[in-house]
């Protein structure tokens, strides 16, 4: 029996988009748990007045209890990023899926909406 052998790096080709597709579909999910858990972040914190102080608490003692659980992911500097990650994207529609956890960290460090929208066309 002859058989094309392009069939098998058609497949390898098939098997390839797809682990690439569920890595890209897997970080946009986490991407979206970190700007769920921000917005959550801030929302306490705002109850109706700014508490800054009370911010600082907070990020720490959500660290001390989801870190021996969830590990250094979820360190204070971790939920802090996700804090900030939620204020300098407030809409949720305008995350980019092209876009994974660790660009997002680097965007959201940028000082101008200018500079984090020329980052984002560029990366995209």
């Amino acid at each position: 029996m002859l058989i094309n052998q392009s069939v098998i790096a058609d497949i390898q080709a098939i098997i390839h988009g797809a682990k690439d597709n569920a890595i890209r579909l897997v970080d946009h999910e986490r991407t979206l748990m970190y700007w769920q858990i921000g917005k959550r972040i801030f929302e306490e914190e705002q109850q109706g007045k700014d508490r800054a102080d009370y911010g600082n608490y907070l990020t720490k003692f959500i660290a001390d209890q989801l870190e021996p659980e969830y590990g250094s992911g979820f360190s204070k500097r971790q939920i802090e990023l996700f804090r900030q990650f939620y204020r300098t994207f407030p809409i949720a529609n305008t995350l980019y899926s092209q876009l994974s956890w660790s660009q997002y960290k680097v965007i959201i460090r940028l000082d101008s909406q200018d500079k984090r929208d020329f980052y984002i066309a560029e990366t995209i």
